[in-house]
């Protein structure tokens, strides 16, 4: 496995957010073409107007698929889906044709996941508004991801060398958290994230906490009951399926004690109690992965940033993080098979 270096697909994201930018930006990096061979998947048209902005000497060359790719450093393999009019594409005015040109990105990317052509896909950020515009009704990428691959139990982790959380509810407004903690999904969640950890990072025996959804885990009850009668029942029955599982712990808390090294992951029951207080950690290399798919798929953990957005300030860093996790994934789950 020494000489293994996975196909990693990297799809552009939305053509006016900063997704263009950070493909040459992280690719000018040669360690990337040592550990892995990479492919984006998106516009070579709009990616050549990116380059000449940026006076980089990265060619650029045009693939039919995976398999007539060059892999070397200094040129960037490019599978072009699109064919954007160049003159009417504005960096941060997202159109339905850019739109539908991110979404074709990304359904390529999954079809030759799953095709086997590549061993991952690692995707640039896409905007919300710009799918619905080309009518696309997603919540974004991961929703998308789980209809293309018929996945119906999956979860969002957000990695970094530091701290892991992993959510059981994503983006749903907050007052609807509590009715959406069901005991299934929580388990679900819970045993979705141990398997990753074994198979995907590698973690022989992996330890998980659980966050709880109120104030010092309900203080016994005096703060709400959804730890008592939802969440703690999820974790025993967990524990008896032979998982390393404990809490649920403070939220307050639990986090100073994962990154600190006592756990591998941290379930947590919505959106923000998990990216807060990863993003104080990780803002500028923290990885989101989704778990459950049958194909690996690691994406960088910001927006596509219209404000700064063609203007020579993206930061390619979570872009690298995602391309060397998907690769470090690739790996561990070839070992396994």
């Amino acid at each position: 496995m020494i000489n293994y270096r996975p196909i990693i697909g990297i799809t552009m994201g939305d053509p006016v957010g900063v997704g263009p930018e950070i493909i040459p930006l992280a690719l000018i990096n040669p360690s990337i073409y040592e550990i892995c061979r990479p492919i984006v998947i998106g516009d070579i048209g709009w990616l050549q107007v990116v380059k000449r902005g940026m006076q980089s000497d990265l060619r650029l060359r045009a693939v039919e698929s995976s398999e007539t790719g060059l892999y070397q450093y200094g040129c960037i393999d490019i599978i072009n889906c699109s064919k954007l009019d160049l003159e009417h594409t504005l960096w941060g005015k997202p159109t339905s044709l850019t739109g539908n040109a991110m979404v074709t990105y990304i359904t390529s990317a999954i079809d030759m996941a799953l095709q086997g052509s590549i061993d991952a896909i690692v995707t640039c950020p896409i905007n919300k508004k710009a799918m619905y515009m080309a009518g696309f009704i997603y919540n974004g990428h991961t929703e998308l991801l789980a209809e293309k691959t018929k996945s119906t139990k999956f979860a969002m982790m957000l990695a970094g060398d530091r701290l892991r959380v992993v959510l059981v509810t994503i983006h749903i407004p907050l007052k609807d958290v509590p009715a959406a903690l069901s005991k299934e999904k929580i388990f679900q969640t819970i045993e979705i994230t141990d398997s990753a950890l074994k198979i995907r990072f590698g973690l022989e025996n992996p330890r998980i906490a659980v966050a709880g959804l109120n104030p010092h885990a309900g203080e016994g009850g005096i703060f709400g009951d959804e730890e008592e009668s939802i969440i703690l029942p999820d974790i025993n029955l967990a524990i008896n399926k032979g998982i390393d599982v404990s809490g649920p712990f403070p939220p307050d808390t639990i986090f100073y004690h994962a990154q600190k090294g006592l756990y591998d992951a941290v379930i947590c029951m919505y959106h923000d109690q998990g990216l807060i207080p990863f993003k104080m950690i990780h803002f500028t290399d923290g990885v989101n992965t989704t778990l459950g798919l049958p194909i690996i798929r690691t994406s960088v953990d910001h927006g596509t940033a219209y404000d700064i957005a063609g203007r020579g300030k993206a930061n390619p860093g979570s872009l690298i993080a995602a391309i060397k996790m998907a690769t470090s994934q690739a790996i561990f789950t070839s070992k396994r098979k």
